[in-house]
């Protein structure tokens, strides 16, 4: 079975290096074959270019918006397993064979749970924990590692291209019709960087906005700085 690992990468060419890096040595331990495509959403940095002095196939798409950019680096993907990584987001050994031990049982897709790196503000570690909670009880799968049959993302349509954010929310669910969806109890690990650069205050705005809005706050960039602001602290 090819494993077709996609990253969806905006301007990226600082992190991205270790994430590509942890995806070829964990690829290599757990010994399956597989593919790296980098769908390059119009980075005007060498974000492309790392990518490919790093192994990876690179799809040059202009959406800026993250399901839509997932999807079409599914649509030159030749696996029939697609594992999709965000550029921030280092994996290990560990998470990828909870993921082979899953798909050859017959699950058709998961997710796995996510620890978040760096120093983080005081109400952000509260936070994370308790988001990290709900979504492992409602069996949702973090945007930051997704994974999935290529038969089981071509029956659900793959991502909602008319959501700007929550896609994962809508994807999980749409996929947990289809068969079994495990997250994994490995862990991912993250990047805070979102959660060093938006203050609490910020972040509480977004949500409330969430709340007026409900779905139509998630069909348009408008207010989704926290997915969508360049401003971001990389350290």
């Amino acid at each position: 079975m090819l494993w077709s690992f996609i990253v969806p990468a905006h301007n990226e060419e600082k992190l991205l290096p270790s994430t590509l890096e942890s995806i070829h040595a964990s690829a290599k331990a757990v010994g399956v074959s597989y593919e790296i495509i980098v769908a390059d959403d119009d980075s005007t940095d060498g974000t492309a270019e790392v990518a490919e002095a790093l192994g990876a196939r690179v799809v040059h798409v202009d959406h800026r918006q993250i399901g839509k950019t997932r999807n079409s680096g599914a649509a030159e993907a030749k696996g029939e397993l697609f594992v999709f990584v965000d550029a921030d987001t280092i994996i290990n050994p560990a998470v990828l064979r909870g993921v082979q031990i899953n798909i050859q049982s017959g699950a058709v897709g998961g997710g796995a749970a996510v620890a978040v790196e760096g120093r983080l503000p005081l109400p952000a570690r509260i936070i994370t924990p308790i988001f990290t909670f709900c979504y492992r009880h409602a069996g949702l799968a973090a945007g930051c590692f997704v994974y999935c049959t290529r038969e089981a993302f071509d029956a659900v349509g793959g991502f909602d291209e008319e959501l700007f954010a929550t896609e994962e929310v809508a994807f999980s669910q749409a996929m947990r019709r289809e068969g079994r969806f495990v997250v994994l109890r490995e862990s991912v690990l993250t990047s805070g960087r979102k959660l060093r650069t938006y203050s609490l205050w910020e972040m509480a705005c977004m949500l409330a906005t969430f709340g007026f809005r409900g779905m139509s706050a998630v069909k348009s960039r408008d207010k989704l700085g926290l997915w969508y602001d360049p401003r971001r602290d990389d350290a």
